[in-house]
C-alpha cells in the first residue's frame, strides 16, 4: 500500500512513517521545509513538498496513493482558531480526492476535545465550543458523503523521546515558576500513549477492511494530573504544590483548560476492532527514563 502522510517528520508523523515502512508499505511524506525534506530523505519514504494551507499540494499527494494519514497541524496557539480553520479546509480538500473510492483516510484529533467530564469512549461527541471541533465535523461530513474516513483521537500526552507536546510545556512552566503545580486535589484524569504505540494504531486502521469512525489509541486511561506534576517536581528537584482560584490562571495561563482536563478515556472498541494493544512504556516511566529533563 502507498500511503500519503502529512506532517511526516513531526513527533507523531515520523513514528507513523517508521511504522509503515517497517510493515512493508510505501510512504509519500509531505514536508514544509528543506530541513524536513533532508530528514525524511534519509528514510525510504518519498518526499512531497507542501503545506496544509496549500490545498493543491495536498490534493496532488492524495491523488497517487492508496491511503491517507493526516497528522500535520500548526501548533502555534497564538493563531489557534486560524490553524483550526486551515485544518478543516485541508481535510475537506483531501477527502474530495478520495470521493467515490474505498481508499481510507485517517484524520488526527484529540481526546481532550470531548464534551464530557468523566469516562469517554469512541462514541463520545466532540465539544463544539472548541475551534478544533471543526476538524472532526469536516471528517464526519466526508463520512456522510461515503468517504472512508476515520478519526484518530490522540490522548493529551503522546510521549516518548523527543516529545515537544503538553508534558514539555508543563516542564517549562515549572522551570519558570520554580514549582510544579496541579489544580485542587490533582485527581483530574489525563490519558496517554507512547508515540510508537499510537503509530501502530494508525497503521492497523488503514489496513483493516472494516474501520471504525473513531479510534482511541489510549495506553493509559486514568493518570491523575497530580502524578504528572509530582514526576515533574522530582525530575527538576522542585516543590510540588496545589493551586486554586486565581492561582490557576496565574500559573497555567493559556494552558489552564488542558491542566484541568478530567477524562478517563476508554480504548475498548479500538482494541477490539484493530487487535491493538499498547506495549510501550507508560508516561511516568518514560518521564523517569527518557530525555524530558535533559
Amino acid at each position: 500500500m502507498r500511503v500519503f502522510v502529512t506532517g511526516a517528520t513531526g513527533f507523531v508523523g515520523s513514528a507513523v512513517v517508521q511504522e509503515l515502512l517497517s510493515a512493508g508499505h510505501d510512504v509519500l511524506g509531505m514536508v514544509r521545509s528543506d530541513a524536513s525534506a533532508q530528514l525524511l530523505a534519509k528514510t525510504d519514504a518519498v518526499v512531497h513538498r507542501g503545506d496544509v494551507t496549500d490545498l493543491d499540494s495536498l490534493r496532488a499527494g492524495v491523488e497517487g496513493c492508496d491511503a491517507v494519514i493526516h497528522t500535520a497541524f500548526n501548533h502555534d496557539f497564538s493563531k489557534f482558531a486560524e490553524n483550526c480553520e486551515n485544518d478543516r479546509h485541508a481535510i475537506t480538500a483531501m477527502g474530495e480526492v478520495l470521493a467515490g473510492s474505498t481508499r481510507p483516510m485517517i484524520v488526527t484529533s484529540g481526546i481532550g476535545l470531548l464534551a464530557s467530564n468523566g469516562v469517554v469512549d469512541e462514541d463520545t461527541k466532540v465539544n463544539d465550543a472548541s475551534p478544533r471541533a471543526g476538524s472532526e465535523h469536516a471528517t464526519r461530513a466526508l463520512m456522510d458523503k461515503g468517504v472512508k474516513a476515520s478519526l484518530m483521537r490522540l490522548p493529551p500526552s503522546v510521549h516518548g523521546k523527543g516529545d515537544h507536546g503538553f508534558v514539555p510545556i508543563l516542564i517549562g512552566m515549572a522551570r519558570e515558576k520554580g514549582m510544579a503545580a496541579y489544580i485542587g486535589d490533582g485527581q483530574n484524569s489525563w490519558s496517554a500513549v507512547h508515540r510508537f504505540d499510537a503509530a501502530k494504531a494508525y497503521r492497523l486502521a488503514i489496513e483493516t477492511g472494516d474501520g471504525l469512525p473513531v479510534y482511541h489509541p489510549v495506553g493509559e486511561s486514568n493518570i491523575p494530573f497530580k502524578d504528572i506534576a509530582t514526576a515533574i517536581g522530582a525530575g527538576l528537584n522542585l516543590p510540588v504544590k496545589s493551586v486554586s482560584g486565581d492561582e490557576i490562571g496565574e500559573y497555567f495561563t493559556w494552558f489552564s483548560h488542558f491542566a484541568a482536563i478530567n477524562l478517563r478515556a476508554s480504548n475498548a472498541k479500538t482494541c477490539q476492532n484493530l487487535g491493538w494493544q499498547p506495549t510501550g512504556p507508560g508516561l511516568r516511566d518514560d518521564m523517569r527514563n527518557s530525555d524530558y529533563f535533559a
